[in-house]
């Protein structure tokens, strides 16, 4: 078990109890008191069971399923010196990356489920990190909560991962002839096809995009003579 130290007295309850049930369970708990619970797909359903109905959880609502896509995490498009922090950037300093955030299993999805218990004022994150051989596949949690029934297609529909045993899954945002799934990392930013009503033909049609692809260059720190630095040893610049 994996948790930081000094959070909120009132999480220990959670995590102890999650704890006295699956003793291999890796909880931890961020310093904004968020309680995070990493598992295998094989164990999701047992464990969203017992979450659901067990009175020490009762976590009755099921608020949100989510995915990430890992394909390019850790595999910077380059290597600066400084890159900031925040705002659009692909490219990152060295030791910017955290280890410890790294996905625990080799695969490229992962599988994000947030959880509400009204009755006990809890909120718990599940992540299922998906095996890299076969296909991106976990179970439907249709069964226990109802409103995983739309969350599932929507990361259906935007990662292209598949839920066993849900009773509809089909696409529920993108256009009934769409190709791809948009939220994967390689799918291109100005898509695959582009529509436009033809006169002639009196209805839409589908045409390959005609959007020229393009990089856009992050905001990187450079040190040279147009951007004087400051920091020990070094002069502030003048503004005579």
């Amino acid at each position: 078990m994996d948790m930081t130290d000094g959070f909120a007295d009132e999480g220990r309850e959670l995590c102890d109890a999650i704890q006295a049930c699956w003793p291999e369970a890796h909880v931890s708990r961020s310093a904004l008191g968020e309680t995070t619970w990493s598992l295998a797909p094989d164990t999701l359903l047992s464990v969203a069971r017992i979450l659901q109905a067990d009175s020490r959880f009762s976590f009755e609502q099921l608020m949100d399923v989510t995915a990430v896509d890992y394909l390019a995490y850790g595999k910077e498009d380059w290597v600066t010196e400084m890159a900031t922090a925040t705002g659009f950037s692909r490219a990152r300093g060295e030791g910017h990356q955290d280890p410890a955030v790294r996905p625990r299993l080799d695969g490229r999805f992962e599988v994000v489920y947030h959880l509400l218990s009204v009755s006990r004022n809890e909120r718990l994150r599940l992540k299922v990190f998906l095996p890299p051989e076969g296909p991106p596949l976990v179970p439907s949690l249709t069964g226990i909560w109802a409103s995983a029934d739309w969350f599932e297609r929507e990361v259906f529909d935007l990662f292209g991962i598949l839920f066993d045993g849900h009773p509809d899954l089909r696409r529920i945002l993108t256009d009934y002839g769409f190709i791809g799934h948009p939220f994967r990392k390689d799918f291109p930013l100005s898509g695959e096809v582009e529509v436009r009503y033809d006169p002639e033909s009196g209805r839409v049609v589908y045409e390959p995009v005609s959007i020229t692809p393009r990089t856009l260059v992050p905001r990187v720190i450079r040190n040279d003579a147009r951007y004087p630095s400051t920091g020990p040893g070094k002069k502030e610049p003048s503004h005579d």
